[in-house]
């Protein structure tokens, strides 16, 4: 019975778009109908700046972080570990609480590796970073750091049941990405600096 409550509020506290919310507070137009229609902290930061984006990025990330990290506390087998990662995630793509449309998911993603372990989500993150200063395109540095994840989860956690989550996410991820990946492509994704 815990452990169902785990995955079951996991997919509610994933199901927060923190995009949508602070877009409200904050007086902005709803990201999914601006930009590019995504309710992600890149879609905010185009349309509301970089308060706002942070503070979406943050919400995001906690979401993904919160629950994983309370399995640490609860000591629960890595197969809920993966299950309630999993169920964080699947949150912020189909949201109950905003029409199953919700975000790509790359920063709740990044929240379940910290979750995992600093060091695993500190090298995810430290590969969006290196490839966002290199590429300046936000999808491509997103697309490869979560390529990656899987290598540095079995490098740092090597456990089968978490290392198949993070395949799963990733695969998905680029499924999400689809769009972007054919912008890039075609050499017309739009840049993290706009220019």
């Amino acid at each position: 019975m815990l452990d169902l409550s785990l995955i079951i509020a996991a997919y509610l506290l994933g199901s927060i778009s923190s995009a949508i919310v602070v877009c409200r507070l904050m007086g902005l137009p709803d990201p999914r109908t601006q930009g590019s229609n995504n309710p992600g902290a890149t879609n905010v930061l185009r349309i509301g700046g970089k308060k706002a984006a942070a503070i979406t990025l943050l919400g995001d990330s906690l979401k993904g972080f919160v629950p994983v990290a309370l399995c640490h506390l609860l000591d629960r087998p890595e197969l809920i570990f993966a299950l309630v990662g999993a169920a964080a995630f699947l949150g912020h793509l189909y949201p109950v609480f905003f029409g199953f449309r919700g975000g790509k998911g790359v920063a709740t993603a990044l929240g379940v590796q910290f979750g995992l372990g600093w060091a695993i989500g500190g090298a995810v993150a430290a590969t969006w970073l290196f490839m966002a200063k290199v590429a300046n395109i936000s999808s491509l540095a997103a697309l490869i750091s979560m390529l990656l994840a899987p290598l540095y989860i079995w490098l740092l956690w090597p456990s089968r049941e978490l290392i198949v989550m993070q395949v799963l996410i990733t695969l998905v991820l680029i499924w999400r990405h689809r769009s972007n990946i054919r912008n890039l492509l075609q050499g017309s994704e739009g840049s993290i600096s706009g220019r």
